[in-house]
C-alpha cells in the first residue's frame, strides 16, 4: 500500500470530493477577496488567513476519520454547551451586520450557531439509533423538542441557519423511520407557525415592525418585500435593495459558457460579499456556467449520491443517520446558497460550504467530512479500517432494530 492508501483511508471518492473543493475554494477566495486585500498592508494576508483555515481543517479531518464512528456520540455533550452559547450571545456576542451572530474568547472570534449544527445532528442521530429504548411517543418528543429548541435560539439572530438546521434534522427523523403520524403533526405545527410569522413580516406596517418586534425582523422584511416586488423587464433599476442580487447577476452574465478565467472577475471588486455568499456567481464569473457552475453542482450532487451509499451500506444505525445528517447539511446549505446566486430565494447569509472564505463555517464543514469518512471506514467497511462493527450502540444491528427494513429505501422480501 502507497503512502496515499496509508493516509487517506475511508471512501475514496469523499476524498477527491474534498480535495476538489479546497482547491476551487484556494483559487477563487484568492481571487475574490481583492477588496480585503487592499484594506491590508500585506495584501497576501487575505488568502494566507483562508489557507490556515483549510489547513487545519485538514488536519481536522486526518485526524477524525481515525476515530471510529462509533465515539462520536460523545459529541452530545455538546448540545447543552451550544444551547448555552446561543442564549448568552445576544447579550455579550459581537455585533456585525446589524446581528449578534459571534462570540469572542481569548482574542478568538467564532459562532455559537456553527457548533449547534453538528451538536444537533449528533442529538438527532443519537436519539434515532435509540427509538427502541423508549417508547415511540418519548423519543419522537425528546427528538423534536431538542432540535426546536435549538433552531428556535438560532432563528432570531439568524433565520436561514434556523431552517435549514430545522430541515435537515426533520428528513433525518424521516429515514430514521419515525412515526409518521407524529411527523405530520409536527410538520403542520411548524407551517402554521411560519406561515403566521410570515404574514405578520409582510403585511404588518414597517414602523410597527421596527418598534415591537427585534431588529433582524427589518431586515427579513426588507429581503421578502424586494424579492416579491414585481420587476419591469424593461427597466434596470439599481439601488440599495437589490445591489448584491444584481451585481451577481452581472457576473454570472459575463462569465457566459467558457467564463473569463480565474483572476479576471469584475463583479468581486462591487459586490460586498463575494467572497462568502455570493462566491457562487464569482466562480461562474471566471470558470463558465459549464466548468464553474455545473462543475461545483455536481461536486455537491455527487457527494450526497457517495454519502447515502456509506449510509446504506452501514450496520449500525447511529453512524448511518450520522452521516446522513452531515451530508445533508452540507450538500442543502450549498444549494441555498447557489440558489440565492442565481436569485431564486431571497438573499440569506449561507456561506458555500468549504469553498466561501470563513474561519468557524470552514473548520466545521471539514468536521462534518472527518466524520463521513469515518463512517465509510469504520462502519461501512469501505476503505481499511480496522474495526468493522457489527451491533449497533442499542445492541442490535439495523435489521434486527427495523426487521421491516434491511436498507434505506429497501424492503425486506419473503
Amino acid at each position: 500500500m502507497g503512502l496515499a492508501g496509508k493516509l487517506f483511508k475511508g471512501d475514496r471518492s469523499i476524498w477527491i470530493i474534498f480535495m476538489f473543493l479546497c482547491f476551487v475554494s484556494l483559487v477563487e477566495v484568492y481571487s475574490a477577496t481583492s477588496t480585503l486585500a487592499y484594506k491590508n498592508v500585506y495584501f497576501w494576508t487575505p488568502i494566507v488567513r483562508h489557507a490556515q483555515f483549510l489547513f487545519m481543517g485538514f488536519a481536522a479531518v486526518l485526524l477524525l476519520h481515525n476515530i471510529p464512528s462509533k465515539f462520536f456520540s460523545v459529541a452530545i455533550i455538546l448540545l447543552p454547551v451550544s444551547i448555552f452559547m446561543l442564549i448568552i450571545t445576544p447579550f455579550i456576542g459581537v455585533s456585525a451586520n446589524e446581528a449578534h451572530r459571534w462570540l469572542s474568547f481569548m482574542g478568538i472570534q467564532f459562532q455559537p450557531s456553527e457548533f449547534a449544527k453538528l451538536s444537533c445532528i449528533v442529538f438527532v442521530a443519537f436519539m434515532l439509533s435509540r427509538q427502541e429504548r423508549f417508547t415511540p411517543d418519548k423519543a419522537f418528543w425528546i427528538t423534536a423538542i431538542g432540535f426546536i429548541l435549538t433552531c428556535a435560539l438560532i432563528m432570531p439572530e439568524n433565520l436561514s441557519t434556523a431552517l435549514l438546521l430545522g430541515v435537515v434534522c426533520y428528513l433525518m427523523m424521516i429515514v430514521g423511520q419515525a412515526p409518521l403520524k407524529k411527523l405530520v403533526l409536527l410538520l403542520t405545527g411548524i407551517l402554521l407557525f411560519g406561515g403566521l410569522m410570515f404574514a405578520v413580516i409582510r403585511f404588518m406596517p414597517g414602523d410597527t415592525v421596527d418598534k415591537y418586534l427585534p431588529n433582524r425582523v427589518m431586515t427579513w422584511k426588507g429581503r421578502i418585500d424586494d424579492f416579491g416586488k414585481d420587476k419591469d423587464e424593461n427597466k434596470f433599476v439599481l439601488n440599495n435593495d437589490n445591489y448584491q442580487v444584481n451585481h451577481a447577476k452581472i457576473a454570472i452574465a459575463r462569465g457566459g459558457i467558457l467564463g473569463k478565467l480565474p483572476g479576471r472577475s469584475v463583479q468581486r471588486d462591487f459586490l460586498p460579499q463575494a467572497y462568502s455568499d455570493f462566491i457562487y456567481a464569482i466562480i461562474i464569473e471566471e470558470m463558465g456556467l459549464i466548468i464553474g457552475g455545473l462543475g461545483v453542482l455536481m461536486l455537491y450532487v455527487i457527494l450526497m449520491f457517495r454519502v447515502a451509499i456509506i449510509a446504506r451500506r452501514c450496520e449500525k444505525l447511529f453512524p448511518k443517520y450520522l452521516a446522513l445528517g452531515c451530508g445533508l447539511l452540507i450538500v442543502i446549505q450549498a444549494f441555498v446558497n447557489m440558489a440565492v446566486a442565481v436569485n431564486l430565494i431571497p438573499v440569506t447569509g449561507q456561506p458555500l460550504p468549504l469553498i466561501s472564505r470563513g474561519g468557524t463555517s470552514t473548520m466545521l464543514t471539514c468536521f462534518y467530512f472527518g466524520i463521513i469518512l469515518s463512517v465509510s471506514r469504520f462502519s461501512a467497511g469501505m476503505g481499511d479500517g480496522d474495526e468493522n462493527e457489527d451491533e449497533n450502540e442499542s445492541g442490535e444491528s439495523s435489521e434486527q432494530a427495523f426487521p421491516n427494513v434491511n436498507r434505506i429505501g429497501e424492503k425486506v422480501t419473503d
